[in-house]
């Protein structure tokens, strides 16, 4: 038995090595996050002892404070010591820090990337460079602290909060300004923030009279919000004819002016011809989905491109329809970038409302898309920020409430810096955004940190410290306020 319990607590040991020392054994698999069952793949890895073998990591710090990554990158480190290769897809700058070679890829996204813009050594990184990477690596471009925080009096505070390892805390979440909620791994911010907060909030706006079974209640000024949405990663639409333009409102008004065009009136055309969602213009061979799956019987199907209109989604006579030499396919084609560039050259006021809506895109880093790029060609990062730029681009201004899940998940340092100039857009027009987030250049700039932990798991669900980074960077049992420091 002996030789047995050593093999036991090797493994265990390799769980603890990569940070899940707070998941329990008799956890189900389909209740892990996508960090957590690639950080359990890379102790079974470390476990079977192969030498000479590659391994292919993407985004392994997903989900993990920077506590964790430290743990992680040892885990890297003992893999590569075994005499194993290891290649890294990531955006986290401790991880790139502690890299032997590096290769960037860009410049920029989409149609203007694609190149390698520089690769070699971290240590000895070239100033002036085109690489975004090494501009944030040597300090040339950064992430500022904000001048000030906000100060706020309004606030929602939940009593008594007991759900999974969360040990009866009372937490107030400030209105109008950005908080953040951060802690280790496993210490309890989705279910303070998604099963108890959020659900709570959500049930009083809905006036749903539910009984409050994970904590004493919610109080404070709940008046002041009139809607609250939790914007996640999931796809924005159900179909593969879902996109980006339709989802922001931006499509109907490209058609408008379609429809308006002189040859579209000669022919009768009205807007609804060039939708691809309903019959009229779309090509009926393929329904307007420019391409056709063929069902193999013991195979996967195949997805061909549509022969009749040629991957075109739309009838001839309506591709005919030009405005300024562009037809609606060609428009479609373009990537937000091009779009507002384009209808910018026009100046009529049809024009102007397209770019309008097209606008919010650009502003959280979203111009090298296709217009009409499908939804299931987007990351979970590019959804969260079609839902961000949807609600930048909404006229009506009643105060709601934003939940974000880790909205820097998959996002470089100049994707921070935008989407962090989203937020306090959101701050500016009276909404109040609350983020459950590791990513220190986020947690710098918060407003208010509310930090859960110490640990993940049974040893986690208290809370260490609340207040504003500085405060919370002065606290000794923070993990995440010992890592502030070096950042504020």
């Amino acid at each position: 038995a002996k030789r047995l319990l050593t093999e036991i607590m090797n493994r265990l040991q390799f769980l603890l090595d990569v940070g899940l020392g707070y998941l329990t054994l008799d956890r189900l698999s389909a209740s892990l996050s996508g960090g957590e069952s690639q950080r359990i793949n890379l102790a079974t890895s470390l476990g079977s002892s192969l030498v000479g073998s590659l391994y292919i990591l993407d985004e392994p710090s997903i989900g993990l404070h920077s506590r964790d990554t430290d743990l992680l990158i040892k885990v890297l480190r003992q893999l590569q010591a075994l005499g194993n290769t290891v290649v890294v897809v990531e955006h986290d700058e401790d991880i790139i820090r502690s890299a032997d070679y590096i290769i960037d890829i860009g410049p920029k996204a989409g149609r203007l990337g694609g190149e390698v813009v520089y690769q070699g050594d971290v240590n000895n990184l070239q100033t002036s460079s085109d690489s975004y990477t090494v501009r944030y690596l040597t300090g040339e471009d950064k992430i500022e602290v904000p001048a000030f925080r906000r100060l706020w009096n309004n606030y929602i505070e939940v009593k008594g909060a007991r759900k999974n390892n969360l040990k009866g805390v009372d937490v107030k979440f400030p209105l109008n300004v950005m908080t953040v909620v951060t802690g280790v791994s496993g210490s309890g911010k989705s279910s303070l923030v998604r099963d108890i907060f959020y659900e709570g909030v959500k049930h009083y706006l809905d006036d749903a009279a539910r009984l409050m079974v994970d904590c004493s209640g919610l109080e404070g000024d709940m008046k002041m919000i009139q809607g609250i949405e939790f914007v996640d990663q999931n796809s924005i639409g159900k179909s593969s004819r879902s996109n980006p333009v339709t989802y922001i409102g931006a499509y109907d008004e490209i058609r408008k002016l379609f429809g308006e065009q002189p040859l579209a009136k000669q022919l009768g055309y009205t807007s609804a011809y060039f939708s691809f969602n309903k019959e009229g213009g779309r090509c009926e061979e393929c329904k307007g989905d420019g391409r056709i799956t063929v069902e193999m019987q013991f195979m996967a199907d195949i997805t061909l491109e549509c022969e009749s209109c040629h991957g075109k989604r739309f009838k001839q006579d309506v591709l005919d329809v030009e405005y300024h030499g562009v037809n609606i396919y060609d428009m479609l084609e373009m990537t937000v970038n091009q779009a507002i560039e384009f209808f910018e050259a026009h100046t009529g006021s049809q024009e102007k409302k397209i770019v309008k809506r097209l606008k919010p895109l650009q502003d959280v880093g979203l111009g090298y898309i296709k217009l009409g790029q499908t939804s299931s060609t987007l990351s979970g990062g590019e959804n969260q920020r079609v839902k961000l730029a949807y609600y930048l681009g909404q006229e009506k201004q009643q105060p709601t409430l934003f939940v974000f899940d880790e909205p820097t998940t998959g996002l470089h340092f100049h994707d921070i810096k935008t989407l962090l100039k989203a937020f306090n857009a959101l701050i500016d027009k009276g909404h109040t955004v609350v983020i459950i987030e590791h990513n220190m250049d986020v947690i710098k700039c918060a407003d208010y940190l509310i930090d859960l932990g110490p640990e993940g798991g049974n040893a986690g669900g208290y809370l260490v410290c609340a207040g504003t980074p500085e405060e919370v960077a002065l606290c000794p049992e923070s993990y995440t306020g010992h890592y502030l420091k070096e950042k504020l």
